[in-house]
């Protein structure tokens, strides 16, 4: 579901904003819409945190490390620290 947002902006930015975007191929709100979603991407950290882990994950896997050596290890880590 979408829904709308309104925002106050200058007329002459407005204007050239919409000249680029048709430059583009694409409308002034497909234009923003992507902007948003870029901005949230960028600053929402447990996006990154969640590629981050993905990322970890893959390499692990790729060199042939399971699921349950890793838990052995956290396991043998955190009783080594007590």
């Amino acid at each position: 579901m979408s829904t709308q947002m309104i925002i106050r902006i200058d007329d002459a930015i407005k204007a050239r904003f919409a000249q680029l975007a048709k430059a583009e191929g694409k409308t002034a709100s497909h234009a923003v819409r992507e902007l948003i979603e870029d901005y949230v991407h960028d600053r929402d950290m447990s996006g990154h945190i969640d590629d981050l882990w993905n990322r970890i994950g893959a390499n692990l896997a790729k060199s042939g490390v399971s699921a349950a050596s890793v838990a052995g290890a956290v396991r043998a880590a955190r009783r080594a620290r007590r």
